[in-house]
């Protein structure tokens, strides 16, 4: 049996594993807009979703529409964002993708893959969060580190770019599972399937985990 084969052998029972792992996985980002979501997502980046929680309820009350975060200026939003890491370039990205929204959106975030990929600092991973999480709209598979780890363990892809493990990942898994996974890959991740330190001994997915058969016992 190929790799190709055995893999597509193992997903219904992977799927079926994080399901009962973790029912209730969701989007670890808290927001109630489109424009909050896309926002928390863009400070996401190299930042754990913690950090930007607990800088997001002030940020989202100064700035309620895009509109407010246009007219900001821009020493004022790094100032509000800078304990989320690389926070100039990130308040230059949010800045520059609400002016888009305001001048060509109608202040309205996009509901579509080609418009959200307009926005400066907008890649498919921050593109599918957005879609699947405020809009509803699975279009693709989510791809953080979590996910591509556990996607390269688990021998579903062999890849380290996000757009190529987004493809294979989009190619073996059931249209239907597409966000779940991502949510559910998520809480392994931190739970179990760590970076560092894998517990493969206490993994349900370990049976059939090619990356939990070679790791050090």
């Amino acid at each position: 049996m190929d790799g190709a084969d055995d893999a597509g052998r193992r997903v219904p029972i992977v799927l079926r594993k994080l399901q009962e792992a973790y029912p209730d996985a969701r989007c670890s980002l808290e927001f109630s807009t489109p424009l909050e979501l896309l926002v928390a997502t863009i400070l996401a980046a190299q930042c754990t979703d913690e950090r930007v929680n607990m800088v997001t309820p002030a940020l989202f009350a100064r700035y309620p529409t895009a509109a407010d975060y246009m007219a900001a200026p821009v020493e004022d939003l790094e100032q509000a964002v800078r304990s989320t890491e690389f926070f100039r370039n990130k308040a230059k990205n949010i800045q520059a993708a609400c002016r888009l929204i305001v001048e060509e959106f109608d202040g309205q975030v996009p509901n579509t893959m080609v418009g959200l990929l307009r926005l400066p600092g907008v890649a498919r991973k921050t593109a599918n969060v957005v879609l699947g999480n405020a809009f509803g709209i699975v279009e693709g598979v989510i791809v953080d580190t979590h996910a591509g780890r556990i996607s390269r363990r688990l021998g579903f892809t062999t890849h380290n770019d996000p757009v190529k493990i987004e493809r294979d990942l989009m190619a073996l898994l059931p249209r239907e599972s597409w966000l779940d996974y991502n949510h559910q890959s998520v809480f392994h991740g931190r739970a179990v399937c760590t970076a560092q330190r894998p517990q493969c001994g206490r993994c349900s997915l370990a049976p059939e985990c090619p990356g939990a058969q070679t790791a050090p016992a």
